[in-house]
């Protein structure tokens, strides 16, 4: 009789047990993760339904770098000048180097050839007529035999058509209608092309203006005679 009581009871235990295990398995999967977290080995903390970091090691797309395109540096001549004059001048027609080419033009920005000469010498206070080249070549002397390739020397070429300023005998200085204000090298190209040499000397400078520092005057006259037609 009591075996027949209890056998109906256990089964309706068992059946609830059984219900009420499979609704919280039910529950626990509806409800949203809650999120636990994690101690990294670098201490940092990160909570575990967040993604992991990449590990840098395990990145193995190489990297695309943009070259960085920049223009050389302008040539400058290794020369050792020791007389105040020659470094004065040096320091003159280094300051304008990178300067544009302009037909007429004595600068700061842009220069042709002979306003180029004409202002590297005003620089360092020393005013002569501005002109064409072939202005300089009538008016100035040659060097004497053995010093074309002074330092300060001006150089001609091309039948006078462009003028530039003598380094030594490796270079010189001048204003190209490609490139602007540069160093260039005499090599085949340029020394097939020379006229001669002159000299810028006293009895071609304004007085007044030799006792000047650096002056920004503008040229005594204005050239008309179009130079510089055949400059690379």
């Amino acid at each position: 009789m009591t075996t027949r009581i209890l056998f109906p009871r256990l089964l309706v235990v068992s059946a609830t047990l059984f219900f009420a295990g499979a609704a919280t398995a039910q529950s626990s999967e509806t409800e949203p993760r809650q999120p636990s977290t994690t101690v990294n080995l670098n201490s940092s903390v990160r909570l575990e339904t967040e993604p992991a970091a990449v590990n840098p090691m395990e990145e193995r797309r190489p990297r695309t770098v943009t070259p960085i395109v920049s223009r050389p540096a302008p040539i400058v001549p290794a020369v050792s000048l020791t007389s105040r004059f020659d470094l004065s001048l040096m320091t003159a027609m280094q300051s304008h180097l990178g300067a544009s080419y302009h037909f007429n033009r004595t600068g700061p920005d842009e220069f042709d050839c002979s306003g180029f000469v004409w202002r590297a010498f005003q620089d360092i206070g020393l005013n002569f007529q501005r002109g064409p080249a072939r202005s300089y070549w009538a008016t100035m002397p040659a060097p004497p035999e053995g010093e074309q390739f002074k330092f300060g020397t001006l150089v001609f070429f091309s039948n006078l058509s462009h003028v530039g300023i003598v380094v030594d005998e490796k270079g010189f200085y001048h204003s190209a209608r490609h490139g602007g204000v540069m160093y260039s090298p005499f090599n085949e190209y340029w020394l097939s092309r020379v006229d001669g040499f002159r000299r810028v000397t006293a009895d071609v400078v304004t007085p007044a203006a030799a006792a000047k520092p650096r002056t920004i005057a503008k040229p005594a006259t204005v050239a008309t005679t179009v130079e510089e037609n055949n400059e690379p």
